[in-house]
């Protein structure tokens, strides 16, 4: 018996390292700068706007200078606030659905998808 509580006991010990594997501190991208500065803050908010939502996020103008970005997929959402000048921008957690975000650590998924949009900012602003 004893034998047997070990085992369930190790299983359980992985299992649960690999559940944590699943996630990892937010990323936040701050003052990141534009390849080349946009002629103004109207083209600054087109060009991260077309950047999102060539990956699917849907981008809405809260205010100069301000986006918000939502991603949904499948049983997720993501949702984050975009600041920005017409020389550098910065991407903020701001909430989620079925990510497992605690306060400091989400699902890796979420950092994929901020770091791909940010690459899509950096090669929109490359051509602008």
């Amino acid at each position: 018996m004893p034998r047997t509580i070990i085992r369930f006991l190790l299983v359980l010990a992985f299992a649960g390292t690999l559940a944590a594997c699943r996630t990892a501190p937010v990323y936040n991208v701050e003052n990141d700068t534009f390849t080349t500065t946009a002629p103004s803050l109207d083209a600054a908010a087109k060009m991260i706007s077309s950047a999102g939502s060539s990956l699917g996020w849907q981008m809405q103008e809260q205010g100069p200078g301000h986006i918000l970005g939502r991603l949904p997929i499948r049983s997720h959402l993501a949702v984050i606030d975009i600041n920005f000048d017409v020389e550098r921008y910065s991407i903020h957690y701001k909430d989620s659905t079925n990510l497992k975000y605690d306060g400091t650590t989400i699902h890796t998924n979420y950092n994929g998808w901020i770091e791909n949009l940010q690459n899509a900012i950096t090669a929109r602003s490359s051509v602008y």
